[in-house]
């Protein structure tokens, strides 16, 4: 009898979860996968196609060549493309014979405005660091804390009971005592239950993720829109006529009325905006799709949890309307699963209460435990 008591403490003492102490803050993510891909790609993109745009303007030297008339110098030629490149002013006329000008600032400030879309892009990053991720880190760290310390509640209870079983004169008693305790609901923990139907009251953080999805959202759409104002107004035309009749040369007979004049860079504007807007628009329903995940209920990691005494918000039926904090906690403890040390132990557990053939021997994790260190084998069937 004795060798069987000390290999159930064994037993028992090694289903405790150890302390994980200060590291698992440091390990906890405050963003989603999907969220880290999006950051990834609109911030990155357009970054990285700027960058290319630079390199390609400092190596290749003039981004424009005009072709100026034959008895022009060098250096009236190289002035021909210096102003040209500085006013990007296309002279033309009209069906009716009138002259028109269109400017074409916005293909020397393309690459700058790219700057300000990756700057765009990453604000609404910002703004869930630095609102919503420091209230997301306490939430989930005392919660994950919580679901580890109510397992091993629960098991420390299992040896409460074997040591109050073996001292006990009458067994029948000790079985009659811990049926009406759980009747009465003694083995409960209720402050990780009550903590998390409180998150069932409050929008912050729900409100924060939907607002920086929405965000991201209109950024990603008015990029789009600016993209297609561009190819509809300015990157059809990679030739134009340029007037170089101004300041000193404006009297001058021999400088002729326009010269045409060619941009070197257009082919390579014109690629960078078709990437970014065709990855924009892809990138679209992936947000849609992160602000609805909130209109459902993530079940999976309740039901297991359903094994601890102290939790049982789906059985009572507490979940309401999804659109609240604790269904984004939810979301970020799937996220953090790997920092949640009792779920695959009681993973474990479920799985196993699905297959035995006495399921209402197995409600919790406490019958799991008095099943293993054998005090279902002095329990009295009903």
């Amino acid at each position: 009898m004795s060798l069987s008591h000390t290999a159930a403490e064994y037993m028992l003492s090694d289903a405790l979860l150890p302390d994980p102490g200060s590291s698992r803050a440091k390990r906890l993510r405050l963003e989603l996968p999907s969220d880290r891909l999006l950051k990834f790609i609109t911030v990155g993109l357009p970054l990285c196609l700027v960058s290319l745009a630079f390199a390609r303007e400092f190596s290749a030297g003039s981004q424009i060549s005009c072709f100026p008339p034959t008895n022009f110098t060098g250096k009236q030629a190289a002035y021909v493309d210096t102003a040209c490149w500085d006013s990007l002013i296309h002279h033309g006329f009209d069906a009716n014979g009138h002259a028109v000008t269109k400017s074409l600032w916005a293909l020397k400030v393309f690459p700058y405005s790219l700057l300000v879309v990756a700057v765009l892009m990453y604000l609404p990053y910002l703004l869930w660091r630095y609102v919503a991720a420091p209230t997301l880190h306490s939430d989930l760290l005392f919660i994950i804390d919580e679901l580890d310390k109510s397992y091993n509640r629960s098991v420390r209870l299992v040896q409460h009971m074997r040591k109050v079983q073996q001292a006990s004169a009458e067994p029948e008693r000790f079985w009659e005592e811990y049926e009406r305790a759980r009747q009465e609901r003694y083995f409960e923990f209720p402050l990780l239950e009550r903590y998390l139907t409180c998150k069932q009251h409050t929008h912050s953080l729900v409100f924060i993720y939907i607002l920086k999805n929405i965000l991201l959202l209109l950024f990603l759409a008015a990029t789009c829109l600016y993209l297609i104002f561009l190819h509809l107004n300015i990157f059809f035309q990679d030739e134009f006529s340029c007037s170089i009749r101004t300041g000193l040369l404006q009297a001058e007979p021999h400088v002729p009325l326009f010269i045409p004049c060619k941009l070197v860079i257009f082919s390579i504007f014109q690629i960078i905006s078709l990437s970014v807007g065709a990855v924009y628009i892809l990138l679209m329903p992936i947000v849609i799709y992160n602000a609805l995940q909130l209109c459902q209920w993530d079940k999976g990691l309740l039901s297991i949890y359903e094994m601890l005494p102290a939790f049982d918000l789906l059985s009572r039926k507490m979940l309401t309307c999804p659109v609240n904090d604790l269904n984004v906690i939810l979301l970020f403890l799937r996220a953090n699963i790997s920092q949640v040390t009792s779920f695959s132990r009681l993973n474990a557990v479920s799985a196993l209460r699905q297959t035995t053939t006495t399921k209402q021997d197995i409600d919790t994790v406490v019958d799991f435990m008095t099943l293993l260190a054998g005090l279902e084998t002095t329990r009295p069937k009903h």
